[in-house]
């Protein structure tokens, strides 16, 4: 595609259906009356299960259990005589464990409610479910127990969707005493299997269905354990049996253990930013994929429950960056794995161009067979300049020189892409503008259908080059020169790259400035080189960049916290006064945790701690209503709409960067970083959060201690 032709290309290539697949909402939207109001979904690195407020998953609904992109299980319902429970309560308990209270409902013999029912449920490596049930009835009773089960192997991008019936190809192979069901499928070189395993065995096979038939006595009791192992491909995956209260131990040497014990404990007279940071953390776990490269074992976040449990560059990136601080061994497996997928050569239907840093990684059926493009798919215009800004992060933490000097070639690989791939407008600008015939229309982090728009509602079309993307590219080529003087030694690189990064800050003041409305930054460049005049929170991205001049930051800080765009609980994505603003549109006002993360952080940066700390404790308090756990986004109404944030109806909870961001909150507020081998500490807490202690912060390999109070602090090695 040329570039004339890439300029007359809307920004929305898809077709509608398709295009919700890929942004973060995607099968958020519209959930079925079947799985009701009330789901209940729990995960352990790559497996989920998400289900109604029973526990059951019925058949038709877009819940199941699932890992790796494929769904196992898409039924699990559990009926006693052939009638649904009623639901006393039921949630989660943590991120990878669900209780459900339940009770009998009336049946011909057995009124309502003399059943108790409680049903465990804990996933990682499959599913394990434990069922108790106790009866209270006066005089003994005999109940059918029954679970009916089914599997569609559905890939994830077919589960919203009428996907291809796979049943001809699925073969079962159950057990005749009851102990277990079977079911497998294969096409091609893609296998998938899973087991169900009872103990006790069930006294009837049904076609997929275990049934108990039970005689119960007043009190009597009556439980059954149930293992759900996994097959994917040539790898088995096995569930371990647990308790609620159970300590979940992992071997010492594995990735996820390594971070959880360099997570510093905070102490702090505000219980709600203990609370949020704790929950953050617990999620940020929960959200863990571990891989070998090379041999070496590293961990990384996947982008949130319950449909992005796999890595997005963007994503994982930024959620690096907000948690390098409290932990590098994240970031430096993000790194790792993303160089290890950089591209090197140029594919259209995966959007891949040499130097590329990927967007999505996917590995179910559908994209391992060729028939979608996500293993992986490389439509993001900001990850590989954000994988540099990670890059150098990690560096100032940990000073791990022989980490550095090894991805060298993939940071030079980088910056090529930048100035040669790139480049789509031939003005010195990252841009973008898919090739490929299921590509993103927009590949920011505004990756919605109508993200990217003019003040006046129009959308723009292709390529275009997004102001934060510039920032970043900024950033990383002055962050890239800090390690040609350092590790890398290389004075000659480093020359030409603040060369080339004062150049595009010269020329990004002058062509994305816009005078009017008080002066602000366009969200971006059109085809032909318009500036999109749409006010947007990217600006504050710009602050995070440091590719804004300091008298025009005093403007953009006045701009982000007026009544236009600060709605009490954050910053909107858009501007009340733009034509577009809605405040439950995905990117069009809605309040996003990792967007104001940034926001803040580059408010800080630039002196604005006050409208800084003004967001931060606006984000706390709105964490307060969801139990200290901040959602992918809010709805963007104002403060004095409602006395609590009204939520996003389909936020992905949880998600890793809204995890991240109390992490990049408190080092805000701290004035936290690393600069020189130096750990420097310029707090700056308000009376509100009085004082805080983060004991074992890790960096350059050792652990601190810090204390902070108002804007007092200090700073020693832990003992």
């Amino acid at each position: 595609m040329t570039a004339t032709e890439r300029r007359r290309t809307p920004a929305q290539p898809w077709p509608e259906e398709d295009g919700e697949l890929l942004t973060h909402s995607g099968v958020c939207r519209d959930l079925p009356p079947e799985l009701g109001p009330n789901t209940v979904g729990v995960l352990e690195g790559r497996t989920f299960m998400f289900s109604n407020a029973r526990g059951d998953v019925p058949k038709g609904s877009i819940g199941g259990l699932l890992h790796d992109d494929t769904r196992f299980l898409d039924r699990w319902e559990l009926s006693i005589n052939d009638a649904p429970l009623l639901v006393l309560g039921s949630g989660t308990v943590d991120p990878f464990s669900a209780a459900f209270f339940l009770a009998n409902s009336e049946r011909l013999g057995l009124p309502a409610n003399r059943v108790g029912i409680r049903r465990q449920r804990f996933v990682g490596d499959g599913m394990y479910e434990r069922i108790e049930l106790r009866y209270f009835g006066a005089d003994p009773v005999e109940l059918r127990l029954r679970l009916d089960v089914g599997t569609d192997f559905a890939d994830l991008f077919e589960i919203k969707e009428s996907g291809r019936d796979r049943t001809p190809e699925i073969t079962r192979n159950h057990e005749a005493d009851g102990s277990t069901l079977r079911f497998a499928y294969r096409n091609g070189d893609y296998a998938a299997a899973v087991r169900v395993a009872a103990d006790p065995a069930a006294d009837e096979v049904d076609g997929d269905a275990l049934i108990w038939h039970l005689r119960l006595s007043r009190g009597q009791a009556w439980r059954c354990e149930l293992r759900v192992p996994l097959r994917c491909g040539d790898e088995d995956f096995e569930p371990v049996p647990r308790s609620f209260g159970d300590v979940f131990e992992r071997d010492a040497a594995d990735p996820s253990s390594r971070w959880l014990a360099t997570v510093p404990m905070l102490e702090s007279a505000s219980d709600r930013l203990v609370a949020a940071y704790q929950k953050s953390a617990a999620d940020l776990v929960s959200m863990r994929i571990e891989k070998r490269i090379h041999g070496e074992p590293v961990v990384l976040l996947a982008a949130g429950l319950p449909w992005f449990m796999t890595v997005f560059g963007r994503d994982t990136l930024i959620t690096s960056y907000q948690t390098v601080a409290f932990g590098p061994q994240v970031a430096r497996g993000a790194l790792v794995v993303l160089a290890a997928h950089q591209a090197r050569e140029t594919h259209d239907f995966t959007d891949r161009e040499p130097g590329k840093i990927f967007h999505e990684y996917r590995t179910g059926e559908l994209t391992q067979l060729g028939m979608k493009p996500y293993q992986p798919y490389y439509g993001g215009a900001d990850t590989t300049g954000l994988w540099l800004v990670l890059l150098s992060e990690y560096w100032r933490w940990t000073r791990d020189d022989e980490l550095i000097c090894k991805l060298r070639p993939n940071a030079e690989a980088a910056l090529r892409w930048i100035d040669e791939f790139g480049d789509l407008h031939g003005n010195g600008y990252v841009g973008y503008a898919t090739r490929s015939s299921q590509g993103l229309g927009n590949q920011c982090w505004r990756d919605s259908r109508d993200g990217v728009q003019f003040a006046d509602g129009t959308i723009p079309a292709l390529p275009i080059a997004t102001c934060e993307t510039q920032g970043y590219t900024y950033d990383a080529k002055l962050r890239m020169a800090e390690l040609a003087d350092g590790p890398w030694q290389d004075p000659a690189m480093a020359a030409r790259l603040r060369t080339e990064a004062a150049a595009l800050r010269e020329r990004f003041n002058r062509d994305f400035w816009i005078p009017e409305r008080g002066g602000y930054y366009a969200i971006g460049l059109d085809g032909d080189g318009r500036p999109i005049d749409s006010m947007t929170s990217n600006m504050g991205h710009l602050l995070w960049s440091g590719i804004v001049p300091q008298e025009r930051a005093d403007v953009l800080a006045a701009q982000l916290m007026s009544d236009e765009m600060f709605s009490g609980w954050g910053v909107r994505t858009l501007s009340t006064s733009d034509h577009g603003y809605n405040p439950i549109g995905y990117h069009l006002g809605t309040v996003w945790p990792h967007d104001n993360s940034l926001i803040a952080a580059g408010l800080a940066r630039y002196g604005h701690r006050d409208d800084a700390v003004r967001i931060v404790t606006a984000m706390l308090e709105a964490s307060a209503y969801s139990e200290h756990r901040l959602p992918e986004a809010l709805s963007g109404y104002d403060r004095a709409f409602g006395r609590q944030p009204v939520p996003y109806p389909t936020a992905c909870n949880p998600q890793a960067w809204a995890s991240g961001a109390p992490l990049l909150f408190l080092r805000t507020l701290l004035g936290l970083d690393a600069v020189d081998g130096q750990l420097v500490l310029d707090p700056h807490i308000p009376e509100s959060l009085g004082w805080i202690r983060l004991a074992g912060s890790p960096a350059f390999g050792r652990r601190w201690d810090l204390d902070a109070d108002g804007t007092r602090s200090s700073v020693r090695e832990a003992g």
